[in-house]
């Protein structure tokens, strides 16, 4: 008897595989309160997801990464992606941090809690000594598979735009799955199609990719 896919599937998070579904609490700063949300509903809804971890509230690099994504929301969810960002502090400690906050006055995404840092330890993010997460994305796509993944240490924050770039490709090639877009690929540039008329003749389409 096969295994049933779900079960082969959904493992510690890797690169193709199927996320785990977990339930969660969190702070919508759009309605000033407190919700409780898991994964695959976005799924159901037909939805990409950027899962943003971070450090930590009240702290130094964390405020500037969610005033950043922040800033890019709105272009985010016109291309049908959600974004939750996800620390190891309360749902309280989120409220009082937005309020105090002033570069968080324009995030209006999701803040989930992920106090027991279990969460975080399936994406591979959770410092347990620290007992914080690493500033992860995780990029899930409407099937609740993992497409791309960043992570970067304390002291260096991410760049938002590059995020909105990588979402339009993971989109783009979504949407025409024989298709493939290379380095610096940005909207509306030309895009790869493989076959053995294009071995050893890339550079031939590098040179006018943006013509």
């Amino acid at each position: 008897m096969q295994d049933n896919d779900d079960n082969k599937r959904t493992c510690p998070a890797g690169l193709g595989q199927k996320i785990k579904d977990f339930a969660f609490s969190t702070y919508n700063p759009s309605s000033d309160s407190f919700e409780e949300h898991s994964f695959f509903e976005y799924s159901l809804s037909g939805k990409w997801l950027v899962i943003y971890f971070y450090p930590a509230d009240f702290t130094f690099v964390c405020p500037t990464e969610l005033a950043d994504i922040g800033g890019y929301y709105k272009q985010l969810r016109n291309m049908g992606v959600e974004v939750i960002s996800i620390s190891t502090d309360s749902k309280f400690s989120h409220l009082a941090w937005c309020k105090a906050e002033k570069l968080l006055r324009d995030v209006n995404f999701l803040m989930a809690s992920d106090t027991t840092g279990e969460i975080a330890d399936f994406f591979g993010v959770y410092d347990k000594e620290a007992g914080t997460a690493l500033r992860g994305t995780f990029i899930i796509n409407p099937e609740s598979i993992l497409v791309g993944t960043e992570v970067n240490y304390y002291n260096v924050g991410r760049n938002a735009a590059e995020l909105v770039r990588k979402m339009q490709a993971y989109v783009y090639v979504d949407k025409h799955p024989h298709q493939a877009c290379p380095a610096a690929w940005e909207d509306g540039d030309g895009v790869l199609t493989p076959s053995e008329d294009l071995v050893g003749r890339v550079a031939d389409f590098w040179v006018n990719r943006r013509s």
